[in-house]
């Protein structure tokens, strides 16, 4: 067999992870025809099927599963004998929400390595308002976070995070009590969001628990201490969306911004990975 095409396997992997040609075409600045190209020719010279295609979704196959973990290496290998005389080892410091956050984290962090090896990322979580102040003083390369109320703020919109409402696999409202909720306090605009739609539909409410970032709010809903509001990828093993089943009123989608005065290519695509990850 001769040598297999590195670029057909990263985008392989790319697909693989992302669940989309598209985007995996994104990330590698190329065409979905392309990405489509490369993975049938991959796929012609190990003669296996390893992507299975439909109108909306890419799947692994079974084959296609059992390659990934060699591609990974493969990849990741490949990248680090490219970069071994680099001399400059850029650094990247990131703010991402805290309302963002959920268990895709290692996912996130592992396209970003493959990505780019030689990057030193510097990750901050944290809540909006700190996150900004952080990097208008500096500290911070890039934020991702829920648009702020002042809208004067330059940025652009990343992508639109849909929330709702959550709760422990078979928690039940009580009867004739208020609906218990785990929130950030009142200084939290998806608090208000939620509340406001509450009142608006005449369901009676009770703050139980106060905590900072979807994590903290994820424990205490799947915990069976209250309902919390989530961004749906930050929604904890052991919660489900209960929005539909309690008739509680839908929760708007918010607009997450990407915040940086970055211009060099080389930030600007680790950049794009990170955002292209989320969606």
């Amino acid at each position: 067999m001769k040598a297999m095409d590195v670029d057909a396997v990263k985008a392989f992997v790319l697909a693989a992870d992302l669940q989309s040609f598209t985007r995996a075409a994104d990330v590698l600045g190329t065409t979905q025809s392309a990405v489509s190209l490369k993975l049938r020719r991959l796929e012609d010279q190990l003669g296996r099927r390893l992507l299975e295609r439909t109108p909306r979704h890419v799947r692994l196959s079974v084959e296609g599963l059992a390659f990934l973990g060699v591609a990974r290496e493969l990849v990741s290998t490949h990248d680090r004998a490219a970069a071994a005389f680099e001399v400059e080892r850029r650094r990247l410091a990131i703010g991402i929400s805290h309302l963002l956050v959920g268990g895709e984290l290692p996912s996130l962090l592992r396209r970003m390595r493959d990505h780019d090896p030689g990057l030193l990322v510097e990750m901050r979580v944290a809540g909006t308002r700190e996150l900004m102040q952080a990097y208008e003083q500096g500290e911070l390369d890039a934020v991702l976070a829920l648009r702020p109320e002042d809208r004067r703020k330059q940025g652009r919109a990343a992508f639109v995070e849909a929330f709702s409402w959550f709760a422990a696999v078979g928690w039940e409202p009580h009867a004739n009590q208020p609906l218990p909720l785990a929130t950030q306090g009142e200084s939290c605009r998806i608090r208000a969001v939620a509340v406001r739609a509450l009142d608006r539909a005449g369901i009676e409410w009770s703050e139980v628990f106060v905590g900072k970032g979807a994590a903290i709010l994820g424990a205490a809903a799947a915990g069976g201490l209250a309902v919390a509001v989530l961004a749906q990828r930050a929604a904890p093993s052991g919660t489900i969306d209960i929005g539909e089943g309690l008739s509680l009123p839908p929760i708007p989608p918010q607009d997450v911004m990407l915040y940086t005065a970055l211009s060099d290519r080389r930030s600007r695509e680790a950049l794009r990975v990170l955002t292209l990850a989320f969606r």
